[in-house]
């Protein structure tokens, strides 16, 4: 018989790649992971790992039994979710997980609706930079993900989640109010290639964004101040310290840095939200991205 907590200690290691980082997700010690995973070879009768160094490959073995795992921990949260409606009816709590942005355009205006139509709802909100949001999803930290699409998001066809589309928005150029280019109604990028820039850091897709954006028109974007709060890079823009490309949704307003459109093709911003597909027809929370999805068709 397969012990399903051991499923969730190999789900972690496919997740995180080492031993070390798959027993912090799980509140685990190193060793006790390492033995949890020995037992489930134990149990399957086959090697499920291959030691390298310090570091650990899966096995086909352990890709295979990975297949059936995600499966099988969307049934048992399934089941848990309907023990808990059965004795609660639906009421409890769903916990969200959004950057700073969506809280504000998104979060906290369906509150207010969601008092209205769930009452018996509890909404909890953490702030989470838009390429973190999964992963606390995925670690079973939060109920409702709002992301943003980039280049470490999962697969489309990733079974463990279902995905909502809620709004995209196009970047625009932050100009200081001296910059040489003020009087243009369009800016194009290369207009920009000598001048320092304040960008989001390094890890944040937004950063990634811009430079390949900056790529596209001929140069490499020199980067002098770094700040992922938007009002801090709409700030340091305004009093001149460079120039930056932000979501015009992100912009802060009011601000002293101008704010102008860029020529197509504009880089865009896709943001979405995400539910762990075991709990996608939990009524509390398609309560919540149905309220969320009306406040998004507004944007």
């Amino acid at each position: 018989m397969i012990e399903v907590r051991r499923l969730r200690v190999l789900r972690a290691l496919a997740d995180h790649g080492t031993v070390t980082a798959a027993a912090e997700v799980l509140h685990l010690t190193p060793s006790a992971v390492s033995q949890q995973l020995a037992a489930l070879e134990s149990e399957v009768g086959q090697e499920l790992l291959e030691r390298r160094g310090r570091r650990v490959a899966i096995t086909s073995a352990g890709r295979l039994l990975l297949e059936h795992t995600d499966t099988i921990l969307t049934e048992v949260e399934r089941a848990e979710d309907a023990m808990r409606l059965h004795a609660n009816g639906a009421n409890g709590e769903v916990r969200i997980v959004a950057f700073a942005t969506a809280i504000t355009l998104l979060v906290a205006p369906a509150l207010p609706r969601l008092r209205e139509t769930t009452p018996g709802l509890d909404l909890v909100v953490r702030d989470a930079e838009g390429h973190e949001g999964i992963t606390h999803l995925l670690d079973g930290d939060a109920d409702l993900a709002i992301a943003v699409e980039h280049r470490g998001s999962p697969r489309p066809d990733d079974r463990r989640l279902v995905r909502i589309p809620l709004y995209a928005e196009p970047f625009v150029a932050v100009l200081p109010p001296t910059h040489p280019a003020a009087d243009q109604d369009r800016i194009e990028l290369a207009m920009l290639a000598n001048d320092d820039w304040v960008m989001t850091a390094p890890g944040n897709p937004i950063r990634d964004v811009v430079v390949l954006a900056c790529e596209q028109a001929g140069f490499q974007p020199r980067i002098v101040h770094q700040s992922d709060d938007f009002r801090a890079v709409a700030a340091l823009v305004a009093a001149g310290g460079g120039v930056s490309l932000v979501p015009r949704l992100a912009v802060p307003e009011p601000t002293l840095a101008l704010i102008r459109p860029l020529p197509d093709p504009v880089p865009t911003r896709r943001v979405y939200a995400a539910v762990r597909a075991s709990r996608a027809d939990h009524p509390l929370i398609t309560a919540t991205l149905d309220i969320l999805t009306e406040v998004a068709e507004k944007l």
